[in-house]
């Protein structure tokens, strides 16, 4: 929901896939939110930082993250293009006719063989999604730069379905959504992996496997009635250092530096959301992360709900993550 460098390309890219591509020779290799880029040199170069820009958005998480990393690959280059072209997510660019566009079009589907832009699956690899931009042979730039905004939003709609399929592996608590309902009055989804507690009034549910010194996913609900009026921000903030300080195992506080926060709509309920940062206090074990913070109104029930969501990944990637967080406080439902 809320998101604000040029990359660093590393020297040794193409030597290590070159090797993964020797360990698994029929399937793909990479992540999915690394995209090789495969469209001529020359233009590149004069799209390079439009790609980027579109491509290459960040969010702020301890510090600006990007959702997706790209290289680029000339497929002219047979050598390099060899190696890279079992990655599992590529976007390849060009005219019809072209060598690395044809392949594509022919494992899509017939009634998307029409479009501008254009997925197919196991092209040259297994478990590969490759995308292509088809283009008019004289306007390939054209054409590239015309279809950014279309590409970008279809990898950030795929990467959040795979973020929330990745979340769920384990399956969804479909009971404690009935469970919460009958005994607190809200409910949330969450996967079967989380464990949860209870204690007054205030409901955490946790998620520290495969281990809690290497990852720690939490979200804790409480609610205050009647419904406090003319709180803002910084009324919700010492809300959460309360609930913290009193019921959290892990010591913290927030960091209002790059503070992202505002109302919005939580199905058809007035809400507000902080995305910050929080640390351990002076004097504690180090340790730090993100924080999503939502305060929820519920009329019905003449309550006003808190929901905080953080996380610990340390030297981890956080953006799957958050995106996860971000899922299981989307489903939170108060009764009516």
């Amino acid at each position: 929901m809320f998101a604000a460098l040029r990359p660093i390309r590393p020297l040794a890219l193409i030597a290590a896939i070159s090797l993964a591509a020797c360990a698994e020779e029929q399937g793909a290799y990479g992540d999915a939110s690394s995209i090789v880029t495969a469209v001529p040199t020359a233009v590149w170069e004069q799209l390079e930082d439009s790609v980027y820009g579109a491509l290459e958005p960040t969010i702020y998480t301890v510090r600006d993250e990007k959702t997706f990393t790209v290289t680029h690959v000339d497929p002219n280059d047979g050598a390099t293009w060899g190696d890279l072209m079992r990655f599992r997510q590529l976007l390849v660019v060009g005219p019809a006719d072209a060598s690395w566009i044809e392949p594509v079009l022919r494992k899509a589907r017939d009634e998307d063989r029409g479009n501008a832009v254009v997925q197919a699956f196991d092209v040259w690899a297994r478990g590969q999604t490759v995308t292509a931009v088809v283009t008019d042979a004289a306007d390939v730039a054209g054409g590239f730069l015309a279809s950014l905004d279309e590409l970008h939003a279809l990898y950030d709609r795929q990467f959040r379905q795979l973020a929330e399929a990745r979340m769920f592996v384990s399956g969804p608590d479909s009971a404690l959504v009935d469970t919460l309902m009958n005994r607190a009055g809200f409910s949330l989804m969450l996967p079967t992996v989380y464990t949860w507690d209870a204690r007054d009034s205030v409901y955490i549910f946790r998620n520290d496997n495969p281990d809690p010194s290497e990852l720690i996913r939490q979200v804790a609900v409480t609610w205050a009635s009647p419904i406090p009026q003319g709180m803002e921000g910084e009324d919700f903030l010492a809300w959460r250092q309360e609930i913290a300080d009193a019921y959290y195992s892990d010591e913290q506080v927030a960091v209002l530096d790059n503070l992202q926060g505002g109302r919005f709509d939580h199905e058809g309920l007035d809400a507000y959301q902080i995305q910050a940062v929080w640390q351990s206090p002076p004097g504690a074990w180090p340790a730090g992360g993100p924080f999503v913070l939502r305060a929820v109104a519920c009329p019905a029930q003449d309550r006003m709900y808190l929901l905080d969501g953080w996380l610990y990944a340390p030297g981890k990637e956080k953006y799957e993550f958050m995106i996860q967080l971000e899922r299981i406080l989307d489903s939170f439902q108060c009764a009516t």
